[in-house]
């Protein structure tokens, strides 16, 4: 018998069938061990010993594969051709050697493509493990335990509130700070640009003032309104005619096949995908055997698949879409490894594969693919410059028109910056000497724009251009940053929380080498001259070590408030802007309110974290959160009385505190309290009020005929009838949902958790079971966290942590509880019976 490992059970479903029934294949699962998360398990001082732990999740299912094992004359590692499938291969090969279970023969075995031929062919080219691959692997999962564990605890010790850091995860996180600093730091300026409205033969079209009073504008020559007020009447009062047309043939050449990089930002892009979403499809899509492996730098197709593609564009299209030569393509990307093809359709003759999100990314790759070996797109782009009789002045219209559209016919890429794929509209059919009509003559304010802040798309862009990280790591790296609370998405863009920017800001002065961005893809180089053989993976651990750990050492020994003062310094600029009366930015307006003396403000660590104090504590209370001032008002200087109740008349008090602003008002001499809500753009004393009054009643429910109030709690706005739950989208909905909206509401939260307390939010998604068809998701629970498929509830073992969770580990820890069956209920014990009262009296005796 031989044995066939692979990673997943649905992998393991598909090459089954292209085997003989001589072969076994079983799933390891993904990975089956790892260095535990305590310290010790890698030891510097031993020369990098590192000790490795079976995941008790994996017990079960390793005792599967070592029994099946030991009636094996073959063992065919057949795990995933990349770095993290050849450590797979290692980790089993070393266990079944520690339990004596290793078969006489074994080999590993790649494809890039879960077909019968792919397998076939492999199976017939085995080879043995790469162990160059293997010390990248080990050196990589070294560096990123030493680092963690070794910076963590002081950042624990040193800053409040920070959870973890990570050697890829903190230069991204660096990178969306940085760009939160400049867009603070960018300071608009004003131009104005002049547009003409004209026509010739019933065609509108458009003309810009491109040259006044003889000189050639520039973007911010026209600065201030009343110098475009003078170049419109210029234009208004001249007549235009036609001085020179240009006309230029433009070729766009098609893009190459999707690396992981360019699908996870494509898939962002025209599919709204995350990253990890992306990447959960497409392996999905790789394991039906209806894509190549989806985890590549490469951008090249191999022959075959070149032919196959030319051949469905020949039958498709006619020849001139079909170039005359195929199309070869070699990648720019810094650290680019071009080890396996391009993400591509294992049969082109298929259009469609999948279904859901699934199908949706499989149309993007096979059109990718296709347009990537069809014939260039021809246009033809032409400039018209008018000129006035004096000839100072000048207008010009630019028009394309796609003469051929080629590739474009089935496929154009996105982009990130909505102004790259403006298309400029046609013109009519002019020539020199004439003088298009004059419709309307128009002068336009605008502004200069800060850069924008990331996308998924761009963030994963920028990673790949710096050389940080791996393509394949980039969705988990995303993910831990948006778990940590580090940063969070708005209309599909990160911004920076206040504890990224404190951590990002704490890195930067104490450990500045380690955040750097050349370090980081230093280390990718260094790391790639270890897979080609060229490093030993403990030369490069030393060189690390050596420098590393005195840093955190020293770092180690200062005292918490040392760290504070530094960084109160450090961040100045920011907790600490001039403020527009001229006052002491620092300046403690509780002090100068009460009549206090040498009120300032400055940064404090605590408990939950950093936040801004009075140097005159314990007497001045003044608190507030860890943020810029003034953006929530929060800074002290709109605390006061805002005015009256409306109907008690009582005081209505605007304060800060340390978790924001908010409205305080005296009811029954006992103070109630309301934060103020971030989405309230308009707060005023009219909001307080109502915030002040909720819970709100919005009327007795039509079947129960108990009441349905909406109020805002711990997790934000909701609605609450009889003890069940249904969340509401905004502060505003809290006032605003009427009667039928609530039953609504309430009847679907019921719904999707059979009534009960409001469904909470999971940690992470996982895709679908692959036997229950139900989405795998990673939920917080009252006795810790869990895994669930909507019918299978597992708890996840304490040393797992529920956001480090794959997909594999949650499918077995399901699998194994449904295979026990549900779970008895305890009987309670009968109450012992009460003895005879004669006989206590007995016994007092």
């Amino acid at each position: 018998m031989q044995l066939v490992i692979v990673e997943s059970p649905a992998k393991a479903k598909t090459i089954e069938k292209y085997l003989g029934a001589d072969f076994k294949v079983l799933a390891s699962y993904g990975h089956v061990r790892d260095l535990p998360p305590k310290d010790g398990s890698v030891r510097p001082d031993e020369d990098f010993a590192m000790d490795w732990e079976l995941y008790r999740d994996k017990q079960k299912r390793f005792k599967e594969i070592s029994d099946a094992a030991k009636d094996a004359d073959r063992l065919v590692l057949a795990t995933d051709p990349d770095r993290e499938g050849e450590a797979i291969s290692w980790h089993v090969q070393e266990l079944l050697q520690k339990r004596k279970a290793l078969p006489t023969r074994v080999d590993r075995v790649t494809f890039n493509a879960i077909t019968k031929a792919a397998v076939t062919e492999a199976m017939a080219k085995p080879r043995e493990l790469d162990t160059d691959l293997i010390d990248a692997y080990l050196a990589r999962r070294a560096l990123d335990y030493l680092f963690g564990f070794t910076l963590s605890p002081v950042l624990w010790r040193k800053l409040p509130g920070a959870k973890s850091a990570g050697r890829v995860q903190s230069v991204a996180l660096r990178l969306i700070v940085e760009r939160e600093r400049e867009i603070e730091a960018f300071k608009p300026d004003e131009y104005w640009s002049v547009l003409a409205k004209l026509e010739q033969d019933g065609t509108e079209f458009d003309a810009r003032l491109v040259k006044y009073k003889g000189e050639k504008l520039e973007k911010l020559s026209l600065g201030h309104e009343g110098i475009a007020r003078e170049a419109k009447a210029a234009v208004e009062a001249g007549r235009f005619t036609v001085e020179a047309i240009e006309t230029k043939p433009l070729k766009r050449n098609p893009a190459p096949p999707f690396t992981t990089s360019t699908l996870q930002q494509e898939a962002a892009r025209k599919l709204g995908f995350s990253a990890s979403h992306t990447m959960r499809c497409a392996q999905s899509l790789y394991e039906a055997g209806a894509i190549t492996y989806m985890r590549t730098d490469g951008v090249q197709m191999d022959g075959s698949a070149i032919a196959a593609v030319r051949g469905e564009i020949g039958q498709r299209y006619d020849a001139a879409y079909l170039p005359e030569k195929p199309r070869f393509y070699s990648t720019k990307a810094k650290n680019a490894q071009e080890a396996h093809e391009a993400i591509r359709p294992t049969n082109f003759g298929r259009d469609h594969a999948g279904s859901g999100d699934e199908a949706k990314l499989y149309s993007l790759i096979f059109k990718r693919a296709m347009a990537s070996q069809m014939a260039a797109a021809q246009l033809e782009r032409t400039t018209v410059t008018l000129r006035d009789a004096t000839g100072q002045h000048e207008l010009r219209a630019t028009g394309q028109v796609i003469k051929f559209p080629g590739f474009f016919a089935i496929y154009q890429e996105g982009f990130d910056d909505k102004k790259d794929e403006e298309e400029e509209g046609l013109l009519p059919v002019l020539k020199q000497g004439d003088a298009p009509a004059k419709k309307a003559v128009e002068a336009n304010q605008h502004f200069t724009q800060p850069p924008p802040r990331f996308s998924e798309a761009s963030l994963v862009k920028r990673l790949e251009e710096l050389g940080i990280g791996r393509p394949s790591t980039y969705a988990s790296t995303i993910q831990t940053l948006r778990d940590r609370d580090y940063v969070r998405m708005e209309k599909n863009r990160f911004f920076a929380e206040d504890s990224g920017r404190l951590l990002t800001a704490f890195l930067e002065r104490f450990f500045p080498t380690y955040v750097a961005y050349e370090f980081t893809a230093g280390m990718e180089d260094e790391l790639d001259v270890v897979s080609d053989g060229r490093e030993g993976y403990k030369e490069l651990l030393s060189k690390f070590w050596r420098d590393f750990k005195p840093k955190t050492e020293e770092v180690m020994e200062k005292l918490p408030s040392e760290v504070t003062e530094v960084l109160d310094e450090y961040l100045s600029d920011y907790l600490f802007p001039p403020r527009e009366d001229g006052k002491d930015a620092r300046f403690c307006p509780l002090c100068q309110t009460e009549g206090r003396e040498g009120g300032r403000l400055s940064l404090r660590g605590g408990r939950f974290g950093a936040f801004i104090a009075c140097a005159n504590y314990p007497e001045c209370k003044f608190t507030r959160r860890f943020a810029q001032p003034g953006g929530d008002g929060d800074d002290g200087s709109q605390d006061g009385v805002m005015g009256q109740h409306p109907e008690t008349g009582a005081d209505i008090h605007r304060k800060s505190g340390r978790f924001g602003p908010y409205v305080e008002m005296e009811v029954d001499e006992k103070k109630k309290r309301a934060s103020i809500p971030k989405d309230l753009d308009d707060f005023d004393l009219e909001w307080a009020a109502r915030l002040l009054d909720l819970p709100r009643i919005i009327g007795a429910h039509p079947e129960t005929g108990k009441e349905i109030e909406a109020a805002i709690g711990r997790y934000g706005p909701y609605l609450r009838h009889d003890g069940k739950y249904a969340k509401l989208q905004s502060t505003r909905d809290v006032f605003d949902t009427g009667m039928n909206a609530a039953v609504t509401l309430l009847a679907e939260a019921a719904n999707r958790k059979g009534g009960g307390r409001q469904k909470a939010e999971p940690i992470k998604t996982l895709g679908e079971h692959p036997t229950s068809g139900g989405e795998i998701k990673v939920m917080p629970g009252r006795y810790g966290p869990y895994v669930t498929d909507g019918n299978v509830n597992a708890t996840i073992p304490k040393d797992i942590k529920p956001e480090d969770i794959e997909a594999a580990k949650a499918i077995e820890l399901i699998d194994a509880r449904a295979a026990k069956g549900p779970a008895k209920k305890k009987r309670k014990k009968a109450a012992p019976k009460k003895k005879a009262a004669a006989k206590k009296k007995a016994a007092a005796k």
